[in-house]
């Protein structure tokens, strides 16, 4: 644990990094383009018609959500967009061999997959600097979108991009996968169901936050084809080319990752605390930084602990599971508890509450994202709102900023979260926008 004195300077330094980005982020518009090819009666897909789907960022994760959307019959990958060749040749090969053609069309600039009018929805698995921007982009050319997380970096980012997917009218999907695993699922109706006793307090597991901005050596930037550097920051800040940023170093950066980390899994954790207390239609109304936590507080007095994730990993115990894998969240009521992660285990006390749980032979690994695409085709077809759509998206996101703010700033914070302003803190309140880059 650091003194007294090294915590204000580490809380001073936080702050002190953070004085310039001040300025509200502003984003091109572009004409709304309905893709006539899947229109039925009233604006709907027409039920026997393919979903013509668009990939914008093919990386590791985006090839794991592929992967699980390619074996669905009434969906056809048809194009890719990739600031990488590699990526780009890559994600051919697969999609390909899937269909047994050679029909997948590449592209560098994702804008020109968006020009298509006859993709009727794209997924969007670039890095964390791009969701929002791709997200509204596609939305405002008529496209639906699924987005992974953090679907914004900044407060303004996921304002904006759910009001523009509420103001186009398109169907989104974050790339919370977890609101759609059964044993996730399962814990939230326990704590729902009043077996519990009142829920008193929510534990959600995320990485321990960090702040870096440190810029790697500059390299001698490849050619536009091999991979276009000034497409790959998008709105972020720019800097020289290092070819590990390409590679994954971005992350932890605080230009190019969102939230100093605690998005990572708190997208995910904090999320399904949200729903598990029954409030995707706010967020907490105080955020208290610690050392080994933030506390966040509802307004209906229920308590939500942010946990940070011991370094190394089961050095210390935390306040859940280790052994239920990522993710792992924890719901106490006055009479039990109930936790969960990505194992699929359950596990529940007291133990005459047992009988609750689903057989063990009937878990599934809260990884698998098939259910989640599921979800999101479907309602392209019905034209409802998604298990994680904007609105869920808003808040949850919404509240792992203000977490992260309260952090950086190293003090309360109080939003209205009606308003999403923090209450008497101008400088809580510039941190909620960056300025971006043209990059166009």
């Amino acid at each position: 644990m650091s003194s007294p004195d090294q915590a204000s300077r580490d809380k001073s330094t936080r702050r002190d990094f953070l004085v310039a980005s001040t300025a509200a982020a502003a984003a091109a518009s572009l004409a709304t383009i309905v893709p006539s090819n899947v229109l039925g009666a009233e604006g709907q897909t027409a039920p026997n018609d393919k979903i013509n789907l668009g990939v914008i960022g093919i990386g590791p994760r985006c090839t794991y959500d592929l992967k699980s959307m390619l074996p669905f019959n009434d969906i056809q990958c048809v194009a890719i967009a990739d600031v990488q060749a590699s990526r780009r040749d890559a994600g051919k090969k697969l999609v390909d061999s899937h269909y047994g053609n050679n029909d997948l069309v590449l592209y560098n600039d994702f804008r020109e997959l968006l020009d298509r009018k006859d993709i009727d929805a794209v997924l969007i698995a670039t890095g964390d600097r791009w969701h929002a921007a791709a997200s509204i982009l596609a939305a405002e050319a008529g496209k639906d979108v699924y987005s992974e997380k953090p679907c914004g970096i900044t407060v303004a980012d996921c304002q904006k991009l759910a009001d523009t997917m509420n103001r186009e009218k398109r169907v989104f999907q974050a790339g919370t996968q977890r609101r759609s695993v059964a044993n996730y699922a399962k814990a939230v109706e326990i704590a729902q169901s009043g077996k519990l006793g009142k829920i008193h307090t929510l534990h959600a597991s995320v990485y321990r936050p960090t702040l870096e901005n440190t810029w790697l050596p500059q390299e001698k930037e490849p050619s536009k084809d091999v991979c276009d550097w000034n497409m790959w920051l998008g709105p972020a800040a720019w800097r020289p080319f290092n070819q590990a940023y390409v590679n994954g170093k971005w992350r932890g950066q605080w230009d190019f990752d969102s939230g100093a980390r605690l998005l990572d899994w708190g997208a995910h954790t904090l999320d399904i605390c949200q729903w598990a207390n029954n409030s995707d239609d706010t967020m907490p109304i105080e955020y208290i930084p610690g050392e080994e936590n933030i506390t966040c507080l509802y307004a209906n007095a229920v308590k939500l602990v942010m946990d940070f994730l011991p370094e190394p990993f089961g050095k210390r115990e935390p306040h859940y599971i280790t052994r239920l894998g990522t993710c792992p969240v924890r719901f106490v009521g006055e009479e039990g508890w109930v936790e969960t992660g990505d194992s699929g285990e359950i596990v529940i006390e007291p133990q005459s509450l047992a009988k609750e749980l689903p057989d063990a032979k009937k878990r599934v690994n809260g990884l698998d994202v098939s259910t989640h695409a599921r979800n999101f085709f479907d309602c392209i077809r019905s034209r409802e709102l998604t298990a994680a759509n904007q609105n869920v998206m808003r808040r949850s996101h919404i509240a792992c900023h203000a977490a992260a703010l309260s952090w950086i700033l190293g003090r309360k914070l109080t939003i209205d979260p009606v308003k999403e302003e923090f209450v008497n803190d101008e400088e809580a309140n510039l941190l909620r926008a960056r300025g971006t880059r043209v990059w166009a």
